[in-house]
């Protein structure tokens, strides 16, 4: 493990940190390798780093990217995590798979006591454990709400959710709007608590990001998501997009996708401009 640089030059920054852990797939691996991708593709001379608002990353100095981290052990991304919110910075981490979650929020629960999380999923990742592993890819949200690390959990664009997750969403009260409902209205949320997004790219249909490793037909639209960022109306102290899988990717357009979200999201939590 080592420090990560944090060289923030204006308080409540938006840093972004890649996370490039992939040891609890559980079908293909590749996802360390999203981090790479996704700032390449931010960089990417075919586009630019500015948001649909208007704003200029490239020119925005609380808008920090703080490179690629080393991951030796799972519960790194714990003491990591708590270093990048004890700089004041809110950071958006790039995975990687969906199993980076838990250890992030449970440094962000030591900060705020009351956080909602905005999970963007085709899947519930509900899971107590699969083949034993209760820290696998398709846990992070049940480790999460059993320890009590977020008041609340809503998850966005879910369609493949199992009887054993569905007790699950029952069991600590999670408001799931699944893709039958989300066809008849999208979400427009005003939350007044703190809230941490996570954002798997597998929420979109995978006609849109084909650098996935699970594919589930009859998902969101790139511009669906994008939606549901801006329209949010809360305080967001932080976030996450993973499940990039540039072995599986097509000339590059998922890690596009993937840099789109990125540059919304920090817009979001970077506020609205002056003037």
């Amino acid at each position: 493990m080592r420090s990560l640089n944090l060289d923030l030059t204006q308080p409540d920054g938006v840093a972004v940190v890649g996370y490039p852990f992939d040891e609890n797939y559980t079908y293909l691996p590749g996802t360390g390798e999203g981090p790479r991708h996704i700032f390449e593709a931010l960089h990417n001379d075919a586009s630019n780093t500015c948001t649909e608002s208007g704003r200029s990353l490239a020119g925005e100095e609380r808008f920090v990217e703080c490179g690629i981290a080393a991951i030796d052990d799972y519960f790194d991304m714990i003491p990591l995590t708590a270093a990048a919110l004890e700089q004041g910075t809110r950071p958006i981490f790039l995975g990687g798979e969906h199993s980076i979650t838990y250890p992030i929020v449970k440094a962000f629960a030591d900060r705020y006591n009351d956080l909602t999380i905005v999970h963007l999923d085709a899947h519930p990742d509900l899971y107590d454990e699969i083949r034993g592993n209760p820290y696998a890819h398709g846990c992070p949200f049940a480790r999460i709400m059993a320890e009590g690390l977020a008041r609340k959990l809503i998850q966005i664009g879910i369609r493949t959710a199992t009887p054993h997750q569905t007790e699950q969403a029952d069991r600590f009260g999670v408001e799931t709007i699944d893709m039958r409902r989300l066809q008849r209205q999208l979400p427009l949320f005003k939350i007044d608590h703190p809230v941490y997004i996570s954002l798997d790219l597998d929420v979109l249909d995978p006609a849109f990001a084909p650098g996935i490793s699970h594919y589930e037909p009859g998902g969101m639209s790139v511009r669906e998501v994008i939606t549901v960022i801006q329209g949010l109306e809360a305080r967001v102290v932080g976030a996450d997009i993973v499940e990039l899988n540039p072995s599986r990717d097509l000339n590059g357009m998922s890690a596009m996708v993937a840099a789109k979200f990125l540059k919304e999201i920090a817009d979001k939590m970077l506020g609205p401009q002056n003037g």
